[in-house]
């Protein structure tokens, strides 16, 4: 008998099909802090009538990385020396706490650091700053994870979006960091690798802190 024909791949809904469009190029700065964008646009760009976008719209506002103008357009926020105060912050006092947490670190989580550096190392080589960002964040996340309080990296988890706006504008502004991050991060496996939790957390807060300061444009 005949096979039967392929179901069609059934596509998210349109405002979710915005949503990501829009979220995703504010994220890897395609669309950069400032810009205006209009819903005639979006809708042209993702192939959709204007009523997903207005809704799309509405969660990324909420979310605080655009701003809605009636009748004209919603405005990319930039990122603020506010925001990039509390995010390294909280990024401190919550990852400083979970890599004292993870060491004697178990072969699972080393096993997993090494794969992340690794791919890291690969995603420079590519220069896809987007995916690298990415991977530096989860480097990040999988410590956090392993401290074993589920409260604490929900909470880390909300952090996600700045961290990857932050990373990407840091490594377009100094791409020398790429090379320097990757270092550090090797670094900070060594510690952990070797139950210095000491170590590990001193080498975490100058590697976090220096974000600071990088996406001011304050050093290189």
């Amino acid at each position: 008998m005949p096979s039967a024909p392929a179901a069609p791949v059934k596509q998210p809904p349109a405002a979710d099909r915005v949503y990501s469009h829009i979220k995703e190029a504010v994220l890897d700065r395609r669309y950069e802090g400032g810009t205006l964008l209009t819903e005639g646009e979006l809708a042209e760009a993702v192939g959709v009538s204007r009523t997903p976008v207005r809704e799309a719209l509405l969660k990324l506002e909420v979310e605080g990385l655009i701003k809605l103008y009636p009748k004209k357009g919603a405005l990319v926020l930039a990122v603020s020396a506010q925001e990039i105060a509390d995010v390294v912050e909280t990024r401190l006092l919550v990852e400083e706490f979970a890599v004292r947490k993870a060491v004697p670190a178990s072969e699972r989580l080393i096993g997993r650091l090494e794969e992340l550096l690794e791919e890291q190392r690969q995603r420079a080589v590519d220069g896809d700053l987007a995916a690298v960002a990415v991977t530096d964040r989860t480097f990040h996340a999988e410590i956090v994870r392993h401290a074993g309080n589920d409260i604490l990296s929900k909470l880390y988890d909300q952090l996600r979006d700045r961290q990857l706006r932050m990373g990407v504008a840091v490594m377009e502004a100094h791409p020398d960091r790429i090379a320097k991050n990757i270092i550090e991060h090797a670094e900070l496996l060594e510690a952990i690798r070797s139950g210095d939790a000491d170590g590990a957390a001193q080498v975490l807060r100058r590697h976090v802190s220096r974000v600071k300061v990088l996406v001011r444009g304050e050093e290189r």
